[in-house]
């Protein structure tokens, strides 16, 4: 009997090793590790066809001994299909296309030496055109195509109770900063995941690198030490600039990775991974570096969706991963920052339980928006979109911490680092901020704002950061200080209050505007500071001022907070109040 192949993204997929460069039909004939290829097979023109089969020894090819898996789900990026009783599919394609399995629900995808899950085959006959002279390497011409695209899969047992960890926008530029992510985030999660209960995978929601696409097999390499199964989507940053269009501005992002967009099931979750980034072109004939996009799904992916949802429950947990946020606090109408088309997936959506993630901002927000793609929509049935906080904040800017590593700072004054989604029984979830650098149990930042003047001051060298937004004022100062509080997670079902000692809470109110000391921090480091970096207005930030009799001494300020679901948050400072003779002496 002769072997099936598993087609897995290294061995089918222009990679960085000689064998992964050469032509696919070489490699099935010379390797022993390739697809078999056949003539006369019965196939209809412009159609593929293969078996998803149970790899019962995970030996990365198709046995005697393992069976055709029935009711699994293929697609070609727009139809979705089920395998027959004896795990066998077919699927139109054009002159190119992108096959890929939809992994059920307790079971596994093979992976590859760098440690990325193989779960698709790229159809790209004569590669990627050469006279596009792409800066960083597309596809290798990968011939006919097989006569049977076979994807392998091994039993998993899964439960609905499990943790993904979320990163967004690591986006190194350099080496260097591809050190930073290691020795912060990664670093941070080999270090806390029993705190996270069962971590099943993570996900990289877009600007995976920044331009610079050569440090992808490094970053695959740090990526795979967490040991977890890792599974990404492309940004703007992942973009190969010298593209005309869209049509070839993944070239590097499929040879690396596989499909630009794909599903997953895992504990009897539907995780959507789409690629929500519209390029349109270089900024101008010349560019280098940088280009036009705009945030859209298009009709191919909606497609896709639409066909996929047609073959899952109605009441399955749908998790939708993208890059750029179908809403944003900071231009929710910009094209380059909001999803032009997102009413359609809204749609789609509708009448499920859903929740949807995405980067690119660099801001941490949640939204909750009605069917027609608008925010501040009521009710259970408001889809709830989580803008996340990006692994590189300010883009690896601001002064060194004692490690020399940029501490990264996020525009709205969230501190850099990552989520945690966490699913429960397969149908609840909650998300979770984790600081990347700072205290991993801190989730809020309390300043006294007790100048009027503040932000002028903050830009002279000779006023410190702790006299201007200290917890020590003087007592006659107290009725016009401001109590401020980033919740660095809140949002607008989040409520903060606070407490003078024993006395009672006074409540706070969310007040849209830069955090006053990321705009202090930017303001006195700004040789440290990327030049686009600004403080920005943050959408999880609550003031109040401090009670107007409160008497000088020595108090205990608590702050208390109730985040998006429902759960308590705590912290607090010593506030000294000095009246004059003590502020003389």
């Amino acid at each position: 009997m002769t072997d099936h192949h598993t087609l897995t993204r290294r061995t089918t997929l222009a990679g960085a090793t000689a064998l992964a460069l050469a032509p696919l039909a070489a490699r099935a004939q010379g390797s022993g590790t390739g697809p078999s290829v056949g003539q006369g097979d019965g196939r209809a023109a412009g159609q593929a066809t293969g078996i998803v089969y149970e790899d019962r020894g995970a030996k990365g090819r198709r046995g005697p001994d393992d069976p055709g898996l029935p009711d699994v789900l293929v697609s070609n990026g727009r139809e979705v299909v089920r395998t027959d009783a004896q795990g066998r599919y077919a699927l139109p394609i054009g002159d190119e296309a992108v096959i890929f399995v939809i992994k059920p629900t307790g079971f596994s995808l093979p992976p590859g030496p760098d440690g990325l899950p193989h779960f698709s085959y790229l159809h790209q006959p004569a590669g990627t055109p050469p006279d596009l002279a792409l800066r960083y390497p597309g596809i290798a011409p990968t011939g006919p195509l097989p006569a049977s695209v076979d994807f392998g899969l091994t039993r998993s047992p899964e439960s609905g109770d499990f943790d993904v960890v979320l990163f967004t926008d690591p986006q190194p530029e350099s080496h260097a900063e591809l050190t930073f992510v290691r020795d912060t985030a990664v670093a941070r999660v080999l270090g806390t995941r029993g705190a996270f209960g069962k971590v099943a995978f993570g996900m990289t929601t877009g600007d995976v690198l920044f331009d610079d696409l050569s440090l992808y097999p490094r970053q695959n390499r740090i990526m795979a030490q967490i040991g977890v199964p890792w599974f990404h989507i492309g940004g703007n940053h992942d973009l190969n600039f010298e593209a005309p269009d869209a049509g070839r501005s993944r070239e590097t992002f499929k040879r690396t990775f596989g499909a630009p967009y794909y599903a997953l099931e895992h504990g009897g979750v539907l995780f959507l991974m789409l690629d929500n980034v519209n390029y349109l072109g270089a900024r101008t004939a010349t560019a280098s570096r940088g280009g036009r996009y705009e945030g859209r799904i298009g009709e191919r992916q909606l497609a896709f969706v639409e066909n996929l949802l047609k073959q899952v429950p109605a009441d399955r947990l749908v998790v939708v991963a993208m890059h750029i946020p179908l809403t944003n606090d900071l231009g929710p109408d910009d094209p380059a920052n909001s999803t032009a088309d997102r009413a359609q997936l809204l749609r789609l959506l509708a009448g499920r339980p859903s929740v949807s993630v995405s980067g690119h901002t660099h801001t941490t927000e949640h939204h909750y928006l009605g069917p027609d793609g608008r925010a501040g929509a009521e009710g259970g049935d408001a889809h709830h979109h989580h803008v996340l906080t990006a692994v590189s904040g300010s883009w690896w800017s601001g002064p060194p911490d004692r490690r020399g590593i940029a501490t990264a700072d996020s525009r709205d004054g969230t501190p850099h680092g990552f989520h945690v989604l966490s699913i429960a029984g397969g149908r609840t979830y909650t998300t979770r901020y984790v600081p990347a650098s700072d205290d991993a149990g801190r989730q809020m930042r309390i300043v006294l704002e007790s100048q009027f003047h503040g932000d002028d001051l903050a830009r002279l060298p000779d006023t410190r950061l702790y006299e201007l937004l200290g917890a020590t004022i003087p007592a006659e100062s107290a009725g016009g200080t401001n109590v401020v509080v980033n919740l660095f997670d809140g949002g607008p079902r989040s409520t903060v209050s606070f407490r003078i000692g024993d006395g009672p809470l006074i409540p706070m109110t969310r007040t849209r505007r830069p955090d006053p000391f990321v705009a202090a921090l930017y303001a006195r480091n700004a040789a440290t500071r990327k030049s686009w970096v600004k403080a920005e207005p943050c959408s999880h930030l609550w003031t109040a001022r401090l009670p107007r009799d409160l008497r000088a001494g020595t108090h205990r300020l608590t702050v208390e907070a109730i985040d998006e679901y429902g759960r308590p948050h705590r912290d607090g400072l010593v506030l000294e109040l000095l009246d004059g003779a003590a502020r003389a002496g």
